[in-house]
């Protein structure tokens, strides 16, 4: 009897061990997150935003190790949320607050205080509704993720860092602006692209991963001018993903179930 009870505890003590790094890579996370927060105190906020970038990384790495792997847990998916509020939702608000919005006063800390609310929101949304079962809808995400709202709420800071406000702007109107679609986006039930049912033939698979080292190598020596051109790339990308989102549920029609039309929401 003694037999079965050892086996169990070696399939726990396997399930144990690898959940192990997908929540370390989430703290890592966390940890960069608070980082860029200190950097904005000290107005170092190139580098607090290259802070956001990693932390966005981490964000992406600890969720595919996880289902590589097969380490998911509840603990998993609770901690990635809570890194989520901070490294896309705290710390995006503190830098735009000490780079501008301090200038409009008690408005410009209300501004921040409800895209934080707003991106708390989208994960509790995200936990709840993240065990529906697999579909087309897959392919879109509800509103905008928490990692997208971060970069789109830091872009005219990124702008001006990457010297392409050739026109002189007045950022005391741009970032309040940002700030109020991109929390309207992040609640909303807008449906943007998920990216994770890309399917790429065998023989384009060698020009993937030549793009791939291209952007990131672009990246490296280019950081905000990449990251804005790839902020203007995305929000073209808003209109086609409603459209797609149209197409493929007029497609599937028949199978789509009236009393659920919420999408899976999975960051």
């Amino acid at each position: 009897m003694e037999q079965p009870k050892n086996n169990l505890k070696i399939i726990t003590d396997k399930k144990n061990a690898r959940v192990i790094l997908p929540n370390m890579l989430t703290l890592i996370g966390v940890c960069i997150g608070l980082t860029s927060i200190r950097f904005s105190f000290n107005a170092q906020f190139d580098l607090a935003i290259i802070a956001i970038i990693f932390a966005a990384l981490f964000d992406w790495l600890d969720g595919r190790i996880a289902r590589l792997i097969k380490g998911t847990s509840e603990v998993g998916k609770e901690l990635d949320s809570l890194a989520d509020v901070i490294s896309f939702g705290v710390a995006p608000a503190f830098i735009m607050y000490f780079w501008t919005l301090s200038s409009l006063g008690k408005f410009g800390w209300l501004l921040c205080l409800i895209y934080v609310s707003c991106v708390a929101l989208r994960l509790a949304r995200f936990n709840v509704n993240s065990n529906q079962e697999p579909s087309w809808k897959d392919n879109f995400f509800e509103g905008v993720p928490s990692p997208a709202g971060g970069i789109l709420v830091l872009s005219p800071l990124i702008v001006s860092l990457s010297n392409f406000d050739y026109i002189k702007l007045d950022y005391n109107i741009i970032v309040p602006i940002f700030f109020i679609l991109t929390s309207l986006l992040l609640i909303s039930k807008f449906p943007t692209y998920s990216f994770k049912k890309i399917v790429i033939q065998r023989k384009a698979t060698i020009f993937l991963l030549f793009g791939i080292i291209l952007f990131f190598g672009l990246l490296l020596v280019y950081p905000f001018v990449i990251i804005s051109i790839s902020s203007i790339i995305y929000l073209i990308l808003l209109p086609v993903s409603f459209f797609s989102y149209k197409k493929m549920k007029k497609q599937n029609q028949d199978s789509f179930d009236e009393n659920d039309e919420d999408l899976e929401d999975v960051l």
